[in-house]
This record gives C-alpha cells, sequence and structure tokens, in this order.
C-alpha cells in the first residue's frame, strides 16, 4: 500500500466540514443534559457529541466534520469503526459476550496474549494476561514485580503520568487535575530525574548521561538499589508532555536496573501498537523490559490492557493472584486480533514514520517563524510542541489552550498535554490521508498567524 491509499476507500468523506460554530447548538443542548447527569470531575477537551467517525475524521451531532489529531487519546489508531475491527466484534458477539476467563474460557484470549508474546521485544519465553485499562495493566505490573523480586520499592519519575488508581496516581508525577486532594497515597513509591532535553540545565548534548547518572544516585542513595522491585517508566512520556528521553538515558537505566536485580517496566500504553514508527517505543534504543505494560492502541477502541513478561517472572505468581471479572473480554479480544492483522497488513509502523515525516518538517519551519514555539518533539505518529513567553522558557499554558480553542473552532481537533500544561500533542489516527493530514498543519499555521 502506498502512502496516497490511506482515506481512499473510508467509509465517510475524508474532509473537514464547518456548518456550524463548534460546538454547535445540538451538542449545546446536550451539553446541558451532561451538566445535569455528569459530575463536573469528568472533564472533554471539546464539547461536541459525536455521531460518526472514519478514518481521520469525526462527525457531530450538527454536522460538522472535524479533522482528528487525537485518535480519543491513541487509542484508534486504526482508524474509528475499523471495518476488520467491527466485523470481528460483531461476529462475537452474535456468539457470546463473556463468560470471564476465570471461569469457562475462550481460545481469542489466549491467542491475544500468543501475539504479545510474540511481538513485544525480547526474544524470550515471555507471558501475557489481559485487563481493562492502562492503570489497570500498570498495576498488576507492579504487583507482579513485588512479588517476584521480594522487594517493595518502585521508583518513577518526573513528568511521569502511569494512571487515576490510587497506586498508579501515586505513580503519575502531576498534581492538578490528577491527584491534588486524592492522598494519602500508596507508600514506597520513588521519583526520579528525568532526562528532558529542552529543559535541563546544562543543555540537550549532556542531558542523557547526566540524568541517568542523577537518578542512579539518587536511587543509591536514597533508596538503596537492592531495595527496589522495578524502574517504571514511559519510553516517550505521555501526559508530561511527549516528552523524548535523551538518548542513552533509557539504556543507561536499563543497564543498572539488569545489573542490581531490579526489574524494568516499560509502561507503552500511550506509546505502543506502532504509534511511535516502532511497534513499542523502546524498541528505538533496542531496550528490552522485563515487563511491559499496554493498552489504548491495542484494540481499537474497546476497553482492554495487557501485562507481557518475562516467562520465569510471570509465572511466580501464585494461581488466582492475578486476573478480573472483565479482564479479556471475548469482543476485546477480537478487535485487538483484528487491530493486528490491521497494523501487519497495511504495515503502520511504516505509516507512522511517514507522519513523522511529514509532520515535524512542517512544525519546525512554524517554530522558525513564531518563537512562542519553544521545542518541537516526537517521533512517528506521537508529536508534540512546547509553547513558551517569547524570550524564554516560561511555560504558556494560557496561549496553548487559545490555540487549541481556536484549532477546535476551525474544525481541527487537537489535545494539550504536559506538567505546566503548555504543550500541544498530536496523536492522528495512523491510517488519515496525508491531505487531511496536511489540512490540520495549514489550519495550525492559520491559527498561529493569527
Amino acid at each position: 500500500m502506498t502512502s496516497d491509499d490511506f482515506g481512499g476507500s473510508s467509509r465517510l468523506p475524508q474532509e473537514r466540514r464547518v456548518v456550524t460554530e463548534i460546538p454547535g447548538p445540538r451538542s449545546q443542548e446536550l451539553q446541558k443534559r451532561r451538566v445535569a447527569a455528569v459530575p463536573p470531575g469528568v472533564g472533554s477537551v471539546l464539547p461536541v457529541y459525536v455521531t460518526d467517525a472514519d478514518g481521520g475524521v469525526v462527525v457531530d451531532v450538527d454536522g460538522n466534520s472535524l479533522i482528528d489529531f487525537g485518535s480519543g487519546i491513541a487509542v484508534t489508531g486504526v482508524g474509528n469503526a475499523n471495518p476488520r475491527v467491527a466485523a470481528r466484534v460483531k461476529a462475537q458477539a452474535d456468539r457470546f459476550t463473556h463468560t470471564c476467563f476465570m471461569v469457562a474460557p475462550y481460545e481469542s484470549y489466549v491467542e491475544v496474549c500468543e501475539n504479545l508474546n510474540r511481538i513485544t521485544p525480547g526474544d524470550h519465553e515471555k507471558r501475557s494476561f489481559l485487563v481493562n485499562s492502562g492503570a489497570e495493566a500498570v498495576e498488576n505490573a507492579v504487583k507482579i514485580a513485588r512479588y517476584a523480586t521480594g522487594r517493595q520499592a518502585v521508583v518513577v519519575f518526573d513528568h511521569g503520568y502511569h494512571g487515576r488508581t490510587l497506586l498508579t496516581m501515586t505513580l503519575t508525577a502531576k498534581n492538578m487535575p490528577y491527584k491534588h486532594g486524592f492522598g494519602p497515597y500508596a507508600p514506597e513509591v520513588y521519583r526520579a530525574p528525568l532526562a528532558y532535553p529542552y529543559r535541563w540545565p546544562t543543555g540537550p548534548d549532556d542531558c542523557g548521561p547526566e540524568a541517568a547518572a542523577q537518578a542512579i544516585d539518587q536511587i543509591t542513595k536514597q533508596i538503596g538499589a537492592t531495595n527496589v522491585a522495578a524502574v517504571l517508566i514511559e519510553p516517550i512520556q505521555g501526559e508530561g508532555g511527549f516528552i523524548v528521553p535523551a538518548p542513552g538515558f533509557l539504556p543507561a537505566i536499563a543497564e543498572f536496573c539488569r545489573a542490581n536485580g531490579i526489574l524494568f517496566i516499560a509502561d507503552e500504553v500511550q506509546t505502543g501498537f506502532a504509534r511511535t514508527g516502532d511497534l513499542f517505543a523502546c524498541e528505538h534504543e533496542g531496550i528490552v523490559p522485563d515487563l511491559v505494560a499496554t493498552a489504548k492502541g491495542i484494540a481499537g477502541g474497546l476497553p482492554l490492557a495487557a501485562v507481557t513478561g518475562r516467562a520465569d517472572i510471570m509465572d511466580k505468581v501464585h494461581g488466582g493472584g492475578l486476573g478480573g471479572t472483565y479482564g479479556g473480554n471475548p469482543l476485546a479480544c477480537e478487535a485487538a486480533l483484528a487491530v493486528l492483522e490491521e497494523i501487519e497488513d497495511r504495515k503502520l509502523t511504516r505509516r507512522a514514520r511517514r507522519i513523522g515525516e511529514i509532520m515535524l518538517p512542517r512544525l519546525r519551519a512554524l517554530a522558525e517563524r513564531h518563537p512562542a514555539i519553544g521545542d518541537v518533539r516526537g517521533r512517528g505518529a506521537m508529536i508534540a510542541v512546547e509553547l513558551v513567553r517569547p524570550g524564554g522558557k516560561d511555560p504558556d499554558p494560557e496561549m496553548t489552550a487559545q490555540v487549541a480553542r481556536r484549532c477546535h473552532e476551525r474544525g481541527l481537533l487537537v489535545l494539550t498535554t504536559g506538567t505546566y500544561g503548555n504543550v500541544l500533542r498530536f496523536l492522528p489516527p495512523l491510517v488519515i490521508s496525508e491531505a487531511l493530514l496536511n489540512e490540520g498543519l495549514d489550519i495550525l499555521d492559520e491559527v498561529f498567524a493569527g
């Protein structure tokens, strides 16, 4: 399949169409109902109510067709309502919707695990099991690491995000909105510095080795390596601002873990399944984790997540120690099998790299014209710009929100993120057409031009 083939066979017209203000009148009516029914703690990036989505567009109740640079936060990489996914899910729904794998198992669960064992980094023997969400996968990975090592301490990193449960909220770095007021938090969680090239005090060139040395020194002196069960890290940070750790940082941390009997856990919840141009982001520097947590892009929009790890680690947990009622639901398993087929058949890792080849040069050219863009970064189809006040590196969350709002008004769905709320992140579906991708970048250009 050539790059121009994407979007050509889509069910919906792959075009931006703005026919009302955004949000339109029907969305505004639904928003009033939502306010009366749903607590305000559940936020939304853009209060438009969706009726259809396909390829690179999302259609709302008012008939607006928006270019999708969000993919449901990296979930619908193979496209929304992907035909292969929908067909397998429908066929499964006609057979049975649930038995609970722990009660009466079924083949699709086993097949998903076999595939995960095959495609995750490393040629060692592996085991996988399935849960419902990224937070649940991370929490189980930590649970397994503690059980297997007999140790308690877990090390995470500045700017990291790992979920909203008690443990994963503790593992997460950012206070507002994820942690504020929800304590006390889980014990034996420690935070180390991250190699954040744009904000490293001595600059990006020395960032990798210096940050690794600081992190290792902090772990050794403040915790004690023999007390650490696991080091947990996103190979590219998601909610922290799409921070790509400086080269050499991850390999140094992984080597420290190997030398000290510490398990290296890769949180690939947002980065996995071709998003960054590799099947998994840790492959970029040849990292082979002991445990991998996956979710989001695994099942095309159905709730599914997984923990995959070395067999000698995973097999240590006693019978009944892992599981859950809905984990590996048969509908979600069929969706995951379809997603894996789509990634392989349509060469979506290569497609993600192509998206990056289009986006990064255009965003860098935009940054040259607009000093408010302090940094352009990312890999594959996981790209971001960090906005700052001109003349320095002070974060500018107000401008970030303003740019996002103006994009939304023009029919481009973008997301904000970052510890300081000053990062625009772009997660287009891997199947988006190049025409639609470039039109979205044109809109961004117009917004910055004022």
